[in-house]
């Protein structure tokens, strides 16, 4: 669970090439192309970017879709007042990459704005919580905490996140259950999100790498509410 500075080094490498695909893919989506062209650009990127492989199939979902946190890219179109989930990673030496963003489509409404800060705010909280010495469940109570008190809790539904190497699932987990305690140089990802059936769902995501003081986070990409 504990990272060498060279693994360490390859995580930052790996997340550096998701910032920079994400930046394209700013500049690449619009309305009118279906969730597979963009995963595939995605997928495209992170490889011409130096990515070796990727770490997990892209997740890339839009509207009624981004209620499955888990949700496979299709041929849905991306329509303007859908949000849109990115969720993906790149691998450098074998060391893996995640990251995840949601973006806003043409325009938003006020409850899909509001669900968004919420579920940034459960994220920065988490954030703050995340350092050498804390329980990996009470890094995850300050996420739920926060997204359970605007009254979402029920659509909270996964934990806020897991350890990363050279499987991009690996332990700690940062759930309500695990009173592992978190110590230098394991890298975790942060990941709160609310899934609201049959309306929409939101999730941000960097990976951290944990220190004394709090976090080194390797991802550097905005987590301001983008429409675009």
């Amino acid at each position: 669970m504990i990272k060498t500075p060279e693994e360490i080094l390859n995580i930052m490498k790996a997340s550096a090439i998701g910032d920079l695909c994400f930046s394209h893919i700013l500049g690449f989506v619009r309305p009118g192309m279906t969730e597979l062209q963009v995963a595939d650009e995605i997928e495209r990127v992170l490889k011409s970017l130096g990515a070796e492989g990727l770490s997990f199939p892209t997740i890339c979902v839009s509207g009624i879709n981004t209620t499955l946190p888990h949700g496979e890219p299709s041929d849905k179109i991306i329509e303007e007042g859908d949000l849109l989930t990115m969720d993906f990673g790149a691998i450098v030496n074998g060391y893996c990459g995640d990251m995840t963003r949601t973006i806003g489509i043409g325009h938003l409404s006020a409850e899909q704005k509001k669900v968004y800060h919420i579920v940034l705010a459960a994220q920065l909280a988490a954030i703050d919580a995340c350092k050498a010495g804390a329980k990996c469940f009470d890094v995850d109570k300050a996420a739920r905490d926060i997204i359970e008190e605007a009254g979402y809790g029920e659509y909270f539904i996964h934990g806020t996140g897991h350890g990363v190497g050279t499987e991009v699932h690996e332990n700690p987990y940062l759930n309500t259950r695990t009173d592992e305690i978190l110590e230098e140089y394991m890298p975790v990802t942060i990941e709160p999100g609310i899934y609201i059936p049959d309306k929409f769902g939101v999730r941000i995501e960097d990976l951290a790498i944990v220190t004394s003081f709090g976090i080194i986070n390797t991802v550097k990409s905005t987590k301001e509410l983008i429409i675009l």
